[in-house]
C-alpha cells in the first residue's frame, strides 16, 4: 500500500487497524516480538501482526505462558503462523542460546520488536551481576539484537529495509538524568530506586535506537516509541501501585482514574509499535521517537537522544557483554 493512501493514525487508533491498513506491507514478513505474555502490549502487537504476516516468533522465559499466548493468537486467527522462542533476557548465556536458535532459522527476520521488560521490581542481580531491570530491558535486548543482525540484514531488499523497534515510554524523559553509567556497571542496592531504574531503562531504549540507526548506515532502520498509559500487569506490581496512586493515575481502588490522565486500551497501546514496525511514511526517519502513532522527536528528552551519550552507552554495553559489534 502506498504511503499516501494510508489513513491518518492517532492516539485512538488500534493496533489491528494499523495492521489491516498495512496488510500489504506485512504480508510475507517474518517478525519477532519479545515479551508476549497474555494481556500485555507485546501479545497484542504479535496478535495483530500475525493476522497478516508469514511468521511471528513470540518470546518469553516461561514455556507455559508462551504456549498460552500462541494458542490465543491462533484462536484469533486460525491461519496465523506462530513460533515460540524461550529466552530469559536477564541472562547473557540464555540470550546467546536463543540468538543461535534464531540464526539457525531457515527464514530471515524482517522486523524485531524489543518489547520485553521487568519493571517496578525490588533490587536484585541478574546471573551476570547486573541490576535486573537494566539486564532485562536494555543489556539483554542489546545483545540479542546485535547477535541476530545477520538475520535482519538477510531480509533487506531494494523494496524493504529491516526494522528494529524499541518499546520505550514517556518515562524516558523523567528524572532528567538519563542512564547512570556507574550504576549500570556497578549496581548498588543502597542507591537503587525502582522508579528511577525503570526510567533509566526506557532512556537506554531511546539512546540505543538512535545509535543502532547511526551504526547501521541505512541497512537497518531503528525506532523507539511511547505506547501510552495502558493498564497492564506492570501497573498492578506492588511497587508501582503507590506511585501511580500518588500521581493520580490510579484511584484508591487501584483501577485507572481518568480525571487527570488519558488512558489507552491495550489495543490502542500496541498501535504505535505496529506503526514503528511497518508504516512506510517513517522510512526516511530512522532513529526517531514515536508517540500516538506518529513521529514525535520533539517529545524525546535531550538526555535520551544525545549522540555522544548514545555512543558511550553502546560502548559500555559492549564491554558488559564482552563483544564488539560492527555492521
Amino acid at each position: 500500500m502506498a504511503a499516501r493512501s494510508l489513513p491518518v493514525f492517532d492516539a485512538t487508533t488500534t493496533a489491528e487497524a494499523v495492521a489491516d491498513a498495512s496488510a500489504e506491507r506485512i504480508r510475507g514478513k517474518n517478525v519477532l516480538v519479545t515479551g508476549t505474555s497474555l494481556n500485555g502490549l507485546g501479545y497484542e502487537t504479535a496478535r495483530t501482526i500475525a493476522k497478516h504476516a508469514n511468521l511471528v516468533v513470540i518470546t518469553g522465559h516461561n514455556d507455559e505462558r508462551l504456549n498460552l499466548a500462541a494458542a490465543a493468537i491462533r484462536k484469533s486467527f486460525p491461519t496465523a503462523n506462530v513460533r515460540t522462542l524461550n529466552v530469559n533476557l536477564a541472562s547473557l548465556a540464555a540470550v546467546r542460546k536463543a540468538a543461535a536458535e534464531v540464526n539457525a532459522y531457515a527464514e530471515p527476520i524482517h522486523v524485531l520488536i524489543n518489547n520485553a521488560a521487568r519493571p517496578w521490581c525490588e533490587f536484585s542481580l541478574s546471573p551476570d551481576g547486573l541490576e535486573s531491570q537494566m539486564a532485562t530491558g536494555h543489556v539483554g535486548p542489546f545483545l540479542f539484537t546485535n547477535l541476530i543482525v545477520p538475520k535482519l540484514l538477510a531480509a533487506g531488499s531494494t523494496n524493504f529495509t529491516p526494522r528494529v523497534v524499541w518499546v520505550s515510554s514517556v518515562a524516558h524523559a523523567l528524572d532528567n538524568s538519563g542512564v547512570d553509567f556507574a550504576g549500570l556497571t556497578r549496581p548498588d542496592a543502597a542507591t537503587y530506586d525502582t522508579r528511577n531504574a525503570y526510567h533509566q531503562v526506557k532512556s537506554a531504549n531511546v539512546l540505543t535506537a538512535g545509535e543502532l540507526s547511526r551504526r547501521a548506515g541505512g541497512r537497518i532502520n531503528s525506532f523507539s516509541l511511547n505506547p501510552g498509559l495502558v493498564y497492564t500487569n506492570m501497573l498492578v506490581a506492588d511497587l508501582a501501585v503507590p506511585f501511580f496512586k500518588a500521581l493520580g493515575a490510579l484511584g484508591e481502588d487501584g483501577t485507572p482514574s481518568r480525571e487527570k490522565f488519558d488512558w489507552k486500551t491495550l489495543e490502542q497501546g500496541a498501535a504505535t509499535t505496529v506503526v514503528a514496525a511497518f508504516d512506510p511514511r517513517i522510512e526516511d526517519f530512522s532513529g526517531s521517537y514515536l508517540d500516538d502513532c506518529v513521529l514525535a522527536n520533539e517529545a524525546a528528552a535531550p538526555h535520551s537522544t544525545d549522540p555522544d551519550t548514545a555512543k558511550k552507552l553502546w560502548e559500555i554495553t559492549e564491554d558488559i557483554v564482552g563483544e564488539k559489534f560492527t555492521f
